[in-house]
């Protein structure tokens, strides 16, 4: 899995890009879960008005994928197999890890020995859905084995293939809010196409990119301020390194991410968690005048995937968020997590 090689994890994943040579910062994240759930055994039906409904899976089948997943992560980490971890790993999450992959040697040893080290999940709460509610995923809160002071992660595993697979994990700066649940312990699930307040899930990344292309200017309006939108919104007006100041410019362009699924879960409070996809690409250019007479040369991350020096470098991140919605006040997005995943 995509995973951070500080302490708590950052939370943005882009390139400082420097005069002669552009740079990556690592942003990594981590995954987690907790065993309490449903007290219902999803095994166990009885064609009666009175009987407990069924769950999408009991919380020993839960546990073990959490498992699964924990155990051929930390093999596929140990020896970088993108493929091993395609067997447990999807959507965002695993386009990020691919990314880290890839960029292998480019991290430094501490990074590298940190990233190869097991991961293990703590304090699991499962969230899960029952089977007539037609979902084909469920949740987990956790924190991460890593960092047991780092703040809560949402982590959602679908069925794909016939098998679970972890498919989104992203760290809450804030406690993550409870989620609403039925008589039996069952969590709700939300339509991500359903407005709560002034957004709907699925129309979260859109908007929220829009701290990345503006620097907020329609965004800021939108969303209550968070760290997580702070830091974007620095992305922005932070422009390029000095050394190319006056020589190139920056911009950003929101992009639809690889793996679209919203995934959406009812509060008690009356509003919706959702992890959501976003993605967007940076291009910097050369102003005209230097242009015949200087190039930019990617720095190593960059080089992976593109190493010719070049009058522009277009960088596409793929990313994920968290975000609260409540129907009487702003959307608060919680976390935010980007990786490299092309430079051309």
């Amino acid at each position: 899995m995509h995973r951070s090689t500080s302490h708590p994890p950052q939370r943005l994943h882009r390139p400082t890009i420097l005069a002669i040579s552009v740079t990556s910062a690592l942003a990594l994240t981590a995954c987690t879960a907790d065993t309490d759930g449903p007290t219902a055994d999803a095994s166990a039906s009885t064609p009666s008005a009175n009987a407990t409904p069924r769950g999408l899976l009991t919380k020993k089948e839960a546990t073990a994928a959490l498992d699964t997943y924990e155990k051929v992560n930390n093999e596929a980490n140990a020896k970088q197999d993108a493929r091993l971890l395609g067997t447990v790993e999807a959507g965002q999450v695993y386009e990020a890890s691919k990314g880290d992959y890839k960029q292998w040697d480019t991290m430094s040893k501490k990074d590298q020995k940190f990233y190869e080290s097991p991961f293990y999940y703590r304090d699991r709460e499962l969230l899960i859905p029952t089977a007539s509610s037609g979902a084909t995923w469920f949740a987990v809160k956790a924190r991460p084995s890593s960092d047991s002071k780092a703040s809560s992660a949402l982590v959602i595993l679908d069925k794909v293939g016939g098998s679970y697979k972890v498919m989104s994990t992203v760290y809450s700066e804030e406690p993550l809010p409870q989620v609403a649940v039925d008589k039996h312990g069952y969590v709700l699930h939300a339509d991500p196409a359903r407005k709560v307040g002034s957004l709907a899930p699925d129309q979260v990344s859109e908007t929220y990119e829009d701290f990345f292309e503006t620097g907020g200017k329609t965004a800021s309006k939108v969303f209550a301020s968070t760290d997580s939108s702070k830091e974007s919104t620095k992305v922005h007006t932070d422009g390029v390194d000095k050394d190319l100041q006056g020589y190139a410019t920056e911009k950003f362009f929101a992009k639809k991410p690889t793996n679209p699924k919203v995934y959406a879960l009812k509060l008690e409070n009356g509003g919706v968690l959702a992890a959501f996809p976003t993605a967007h690409t940076s291009e910097l250019i050369l102003k005209p005048q230097y242009m015949s007479g200087f190039d930019i040369t990617p720095g190593p991350k960059e080089a992976v995937y593109d190493a010719r020096k070049r009058d522009i470098v277009t960088d596409k991140f793929e990313g994920e968020g968290l975000v609260v919605l409540h129907p009487k006040a702003k959307p608060r997005v919680t976390g935010i997590e980007y990786g490299l995943v092309d430079s051309r």
